[in-house]
């Protein structure tokens, strides 16, 4: 790490990342949410580096005693009584004005899909990390049914550990005459952007296909990249506003927490023609810094679609075998390394610029800020991975879910528990919410902690066979999904 260094009549501080003493140890302060300067004794805490070493510089007192350090590897600390020699300073005289400090911009973790890991076993997590998580969970559940002569869909939500409900999801078995779509939005940093793609992302699709000559993936497509062009300006703030969150992030007092929002099926017949911008004090808003996974099944006759940007996942059970639709995209893939890379970023602990455990996503705009890269380039994209497939017989349903499932069962885990809980249970979304608790963990802390959300969609058998030879059935089967 980069080590930036202030001077004034108190000595030298040292930027770095957060560290939060306590009272007994002095009277710490936290100072830019990230560096902890001790106003008695004058010396400033921070890690030096990945590995949990800490520097204490001072001029004018000795460090604090090792009963006041915390536990960790006696070896992880250094004592400096005197600044680094790459910077020359003298104290100033006791009478002279005092220097100006120098203000430090600090970049901190920005929790992604789930917060990170403690940096060593031995640092106990500091206050920002315990307040992720409740003293007790919330296990109540947002549970739907919906059928028609299609599919039959059950679909699960449940906040769990976390302090707020991020996720989100659409489900219409009607969206027109002969499709069906159902999605799964896991957000993080803030719930709008997953409540805005919810809302919005499969009208778009419509109004792509409406307006144009593009066929249903091309309309898919570009309706994940229409997410952020929508949420900038002033018409996207006040949308943004208006689901109960700010643009930066900050959540409006009295909207209700934990609560998971879905659309009405009527709002699916209220398509608008264009978007249309506003004027106001907000309109050069670059866009949320938040974001959204996407995951999204779209079901045309006997054609399937899958689209997906994050790390929700999509699964469908052929003959009892879970087959994979969707990639996880993180940023140690070799692919979304090398666009991060190319546009100007770096991946640290797994993370894009050391903040994002996610290659793509819709939102987080402050990492989509190079002008001269299109959308699709940037160090984090909302560009979506397409797989089409050929519906068979041997096709039973469809598994679409947020990782707060997957980080917990494999996809072959899950297709078997569902076969089995269908057998006893009625209503699908009685097996996902059996599922939902399976995965939640009985305490706080890994795995099984974070939001779930859940959609089964069971494939009807249609009356008469489709007219499609067995031949390009297995094509479509071998090469265009998957296994797990």
């Amino acid at each position: 790490m980069q080590k930036l260094f202030c001077i004034s009549g108190h000595g030298i501080v040292v930027a770095g990342r957060q560290y939060k003493g306590g009272r007994k140890a002095g009277g710490s302060r936290k100072i830019s949410g990230e560096l902890a300067v001790n106003r008695k004794k004058r010396y400033a805490i921070f890690p030096e580096s990945p590995t949990p070493s800490l520097l204490f510089f001072s001029l004018r007192r000795p460090p604090p005693p090792p009963h006041l350090l915390p536990r960790t590897a006696p070896t992880a600390y250094k004592y400096i009584r005197t600044p680094p020699t790459t910077a020359s300073f003298s104290p100033p005289p006791r009478r002279a004005a005092p220097l100006f400090l120098v203000v430090v911009v600090v970049v901190s973790h920005r929790r992604g899909s789930r917060p990170p890991p403690p940096r060593c076993r031995g640092i106990p997590r500091s206050g920002a990390d315990m307040g992720v998580y409740l003293s007790t969970p919330k296990t109540e559940k947002a549970s739907a049914d919906g059928e028609n002569d299609r599919v039959r869909y059950g679909v699960s939500s449940m906040q769990g550990w976390r302090t707020t409900m991020e996720d989100a999801h659409a489900a219409f078995p009607n969206l027109d005459d002969c499709t069906s779509f159902f999605g799964v939005y896991d957000g993080h940093g803030g719930k709008a952007v997953s409540k805005f793609c919810a809302k919005y992302l499969h009208k778009q699709v419509l109004i792509n296909e409406a307006n144009s000559s593009d066929d249903l993936s091309t309309s898919l497509y570009k309706a994940f990249l229409r997410m952020d062009e929508m949420m900038k300006g002033q018409r996207g703030w006040r949308e943004l506003n208006e689901m109960g969150e700010k643009g930066n992030g900050h959540k409006i007092t009295g909207m209700l927490e934990g609560i998971i929002w879905s659309p009405k099926g009527t709002d699916s017949d209220k398509l608008e023609d264009k978007w249309e911008s506003e004027e106001g004090p907000n309109s050069h808003f670059p866009g949320p810094t938040s974001g959204s996974t996407a995951c999204v099944a779209v079901i045309r006759n006997d054609e399937l679609i899958v689209a997906n940007a994050g790390d929700s996942r999509c699964v469908i059970s052929r003959k009892g075998q879970a087959l994979n639709l969707s990639t996880d995209h993180k940023p140690d893939l070799e692919g979304e390394k090398e666009r991060i890379l190319n546009a100007g970023g770096f991946i640290v602990a797994g993370r894009v610029n050391g903040s994002l455990n996610l290659a793509r996503a819709i939102g987080d705009m402050e990492l989509k800020q190079n002008e001269l890269l299109p959308a699709e380039r940037q160090m984090v994209t909302a560009e979506p991975d397409l797989k089409t497939v050929k519906l068979s017989e041997d096709d039973e349903f469809l598994v679409l879910a947020c990782d707060g499932i997957w980080d917990c069962m494999s996809s072959q885990q899950v297709v078997d528990f569902i076969h089995k809980h269908m057998k006893t249970e009625e209503k699908l979304s009685a097996v996902c919410e059996k599922l939902i608790d399976h995965c939640l963990a009985p305490v706080s802390g890994g795995d099984g902690c974070d939001n779930m959300t859940v959609i089964v969609v069971q494939l009807k058998k249609p009356v008469s066979s489709v007219a499609t030879s067995s031949a390009e059935q297995s094509a479509a089967t071998s090469e265009e999904i998957r296994a797990k």
